[in-house]
């Protein structure tokens, strides 16, 4: 038996094998034995077919049937015995056989691309810290505020606590209209053109407001009337020990208890924000280095997880049905290959380092989240002990802590919001 393997790239290979009539032949025997039973001729019982002349008449047929099951086995044979492991479902492109002659296939695959993990000691990052303001202290006691208000209505609007309900007409060619559109002032999504147009208004008054409406990449110019219906104005709620009492369940006895907790919750969210950017930045650089072709099979499973992701997103886990699945993937795909080379990575690198968690660790990690989550410690225990997922991510944690300790880090305390933001 001849057998060829080809380097199409990186991560596909072919395999190209011819075999003899001789080495078919035991394969052919037991084709010819296994479908002997369910022949018939006349003058014979259904399975008493004499094997000489089940060769004769059925032969060809049954070389023809069995040639894709060899083909499955030879190359599955061949592929242990060279210790390939494919990832995805192997292409049969070629079968070349008639009955007499040699049997030739080929066989399109793929499998993990080699390279060799490169030294990142020299990668730079600057990891981004930010300070919670009172302003923001301010603006997350204001939100509490607003969820406990209530409105009275008002015959002016004279500061932003009103809610102005409007007949909106867009003024371009197209001239929707949309009626008792009720606009809060106050809200940071309010165009700050609608906010000065409305400043001052009455009911029944006619007002318009002209600006730029930003969608991703592109803007257009958006030109509204806008008629008052009805004004209320919003009633904050003292910030009083008896608000910290009601939004609590409480929890806080006292309005100053309530903003500390605030202001903590603000510095953990700031912190994990700046974690995820940092830990986004640090993968973008780590990934930057390799040039390696990533095979399309694996890209193809990273895509599936993304809309298995979207499903889990619906209701009763189904997709719109103007979901398209097909232009979805092409949108995908440039995440999907970067996220495809990065799990190639991860795992030499988790091989590199002997990375495994030992039994005792996983203690350790279930005795700190079982007070953090209030869920018992065994069954966190348990978990992890069953969870490939979960033991995959925890030795994901540890190389992230690895790859930290090993790059140049510059910490920057920063106020510009746009700098945590993360893909």
């Amino acid at each position: 038996m001849e057998v060829t393997v080809n380097n199409v790239n990186d991560c596909v290979r072919e395999m190209t094998v011819t075999m003899t009539q001789e080495e078919l032949a035991p394969h052919f025997e037991k084709a010819y034995k296994e479908a002997a039973p369910a022949l018939e001729i006349k003058g014979f019982r259904k399975g008493k077919v004499p094997m000489h002349m089940v060769k004769k008449m059925f032969g060809p047929s049954i070389e023809y049937q069995a040639v894709e099951e060899i083909t499955n086995d030879v190359f599955r044979t061949e592929m242990e015995s060279r210790n390939i492991n494919p990832i995805g479902t192997p292409q049969i492109n070629k079968i070349d056989f008639k009955p007499g002659t040699p049997l030739t296939f080929i066989v399109k695959f793929e499998i993990r691309p080699e390279f060799e993990l490169k030294d990142y000691s020299s990668i730079a990052i600057e990891r981004y810290s930010h300070k919670a303001t009172d302003t923001e202290l301010e603006s997350e006691v204001e939100r509490l505020q607003q969820i406990n208000s209530t409105t009275e209505v008002a015959s002016k609007v004279d500061s932003e606590y009103h809610i102005v309900t409007v007949d909106m007409k867009d003024m371009d060619e197209h001239g929707h209209s949309r009626e008792d559109m009720k606009i809060y002032l106050r809200e940071k999504s309010t165009e700050k053109e609608v906010k000065e147009a409305l400043m001052g208004a009455s009911v029944g008054d006619v007002k318009e407001a002209k600006f730029s409406h930003q969608h991703g990449d592109h803007s257009h110019d958006v030109h509204l009337q806008l008629t008052v219906k009805k004004i209320e104005k919003v009633i904050l709620p003292p910030l009083d020990d008896a608000l910290a009492q009601k939004v609590s369940n409480g929890k806080f006895q006292t309005a100053e208890e309530m903003k500390q907790n605030i202001k903590k919750d603000l510095e953990e969210f700031w912190k994990e924000r700046s974690e995820r950017r940092f830990e986004n930045d640090l993968l973008s650089a780590i990934v930057k280095q390799y040039e390696f072709t990533v095979p399309e099979a694996l890209i193809q499973n990273v895509t599936d997880t993304f809309i298995e992701d979207a499903k889990n997103q619906q209701p009763n886990r189904q997709l719109p049905k103007n979901f398209n699945e097909k232009a979805y993937r092409e949108q995908s795909r440039e995440t999907a290959i970067w996220q495809s080379k990065w799990l190639l990575i991860k795992e030499q690198f988790i091989a590199k380092e002997k990375i495994e968690i030992s039994d005792s660790e996983i203690e350790k990690i279930a005795e700190e989240e079982s007070a953090k989550l209030n869920i018992d410690k065994e069954r966190l225990v348990n978990f992890y002990k069953s969870s490939d997922n979960a033991l995959e991510r925890l030795k994901y944690n540890r190389l992230i802590d690895i790859l930290k300790q090993n790059v140049k880090i510059t910490d920057v305390e920063t106020d510009d919001y746009s700098k945590f933001a993360t893909n």
